[in-house]
């Protein structure tokens, strides 16, 4: 486990302890991206919406699908299934949109549905193998088997804040 990860993985667990969660336990949110299904730290959710369609920034990555209104704060949106390569991306009724807090800002990002909150213990979460490619993957914390179902759990705050994202502070902005 490298220097952020293990730092992720403490920080998830002084979290958990904090909310009252047993020792070594996290609770996770989870959602479908095609045919997969991931989880995130249930502290990062602010809330979860119906989609609607947001307006387009121009010159913006395909994946910064534009910004909503959101009670008055203007949040980017960006679409997690282009973001992570899915093969097919569809808007219907399933489509949701998880607001998130991340660094303090707010962030929305597009799922294809929402499943459930689990809470994990440590055990069941094992190390995200490691990979040789060219493909970004230090957001993936970890892989969890839950009876037939399979979670792959990732830091969205990694995930949001990387430098091709252009939306919290310390990465370049959208040119």
């Amino acid at each position: 486990m490298d220097m952020r990860n293990e730092a992720t993985h403490i920080a998830r667990q002084e979290s958990a302890r904090a909310a009252g969660a047993p020792q070594g336990s996290a609770e996770f949110l989870t959602f479908r991206l095609g045919g997969e299904e991931y989880g995130i730290d249930i502290l990062r959710v602010q809330e979860i919406r119906s989609y609607e369609e947001p307006t387009r920034i121009a010159n913006a990555p395909s994946f910064i699908k534009g910004v909503v209104n959101l009670r008055g704060v203007i949040v980017p949106v960006v679409d997690l299934r282009i973001k992570l390569g899915c093969e097919k991306v569809e808007y219907n009724g399933f489509t949701v949109v998880i607001v998130l807090n991340v660094r303090g800002r707010v962030v929305g990002a597009v799922v294809d549905s929402v499943s459930d909150v689990l809470e994990l213990a440590g055990d069941l979460i094992k190390p995200a193998p490691e990979m040789n490619t060219s493909v970004d993957t230090s957001f993936i914390t970890g892989i969890a088997s839950v009876g037939e179902r399979m979670l792959i759990l990732m830091d969205i705050e990694a995930l949001m804040s990387g430098a091709d994202m252009g939306l919290m502070e310390g990465t370049q902005a959208l040119q």
